[in-house]
């Protein structure tokens, strides 16, 4: 059964189904088996995943077939500006809520829009274009589960020496020291997977998650308990485009400013100093701009 909705964009909402084929799940556990192996939350808790799709047929039922190895309330997948057969593909896969938009939404408002529809306690982002095998996907999960508010992937073991880095993991780890959240390195919102609690979304807004530097700073300035999950290599593996190769290409520019964004919030919260005080500079002495400032 199919249910159609017309509003902001056109939606197909599919019913939810009880699992494929080889699976069993308890509503009291949160339990799914996939292939001999256990997947299970707190009974009290439920959780979701969230796919943003573009023109990802090669890769979405891969995906999908990963999320419904473990214990989701719902899986969402928001299919927008796609022009391939990825809508076709998904609405093959039972147990599915997809959201068609014919255009376009630009990067990370899929995530945005997806997170909005669900209630669910716990919610994990994934895109359409990396598989990724349910058994890495659910110590995020689990991770919320155990108070973690923001669980991030660990990007660190693929960047290498520092001075290796490139100037988008530069900047995402001089925006977390700049918070506070040195420990952080260069690990962001930017990247998938990751999982954000209730209280985090309810906290910053799923709409925030539009610009996710902007709400990983957010979180970190609430006092949310943002933190490292485990290791998913999502660089070597990051789908090749005309717009994410080569130094200064239009994704690294993005991202770039992204974080200049995020800092530009949390001065506006925080001061433009972000409470870094300065007790040594008399400005006044040099016309400046008279008492230390701290903020």
């Amino acid at each position: 059964m199919m249910k159609r909705r017309h509003g902001a964009g056109h939606s197909v909402r599919k019913k939810r189904g009880a699992g494929g084929r080889g699976r069993a799940r308890s509503k009291r556990t949160g339990r799914r088996r996939a292939a001999g192996m256990d997947y299970v939350l707190p009974e009290h808790l439920s959780a979701a995943a969230v796919i943003s799709v573009q023109n990802e047929e090669q890769t979405i039922v891969r995906v999908l077939q990963e999320l419904r190895k473990l214990p989701l309330r719902d899986i969402i997948a928001v299919i927008n500006g796609t022009t391939d057969g990825s809508l076709a593909a998904a609405m093959e896969m039972p147990g599915v809520t997809i959201v068609h938009m014919p255009e376009p939404l630009g990067h990370d408002v899929g995530r945005a829009v997806g997170a909005g529809m669900t209630d669910a306690d716990i919610v994990l982002f994934v895109d359409g274009d990396l598989p990724v095998a349910a058994s890495d996907l659910m110590p995020f999960l689990t991770a919320v589960s155990k108070g973690a508010d923001v669980a991030l992937n660990d990007i660190s073991p693929y960047l290498g020496r520092f001075d290796r880095w490139d100037d988008v993991s530069m900047i995402k780890a001089f925006v977390n020291t700049a918070l506070g959240r040195k420990s952080l390195r260069a690990n962001s919102m930017t990247s998938v997977p990751h999982a954000l609690s209730r209280k985090a979304l309810d906290t910053i807004g799923a709409g925030r998650l539009a610009v996710p530097p902007a709400a990983q700073a957010a979180a970190i300035l609430a006092g949310l308990n943002v933190t490292v999950c485990c290791s998913v290599d999502v660089i070597k593996r990051n789908r090749v485009r005309s717009t994410n190769t080569g130094k200064g290409n239009d994704v690294a520019r993005l991202i770039m400013g992204d974080h200049i964004e995020a800092l530009c919030d949390a001065m506006e919260q925080e001061g433009p100093r972000l409470g870094l005080p300065d007790f040594v500079r008399r400005r006044h002495a040099a016309g400046g701009d008279g008492p230390c400032r701290t903020g």
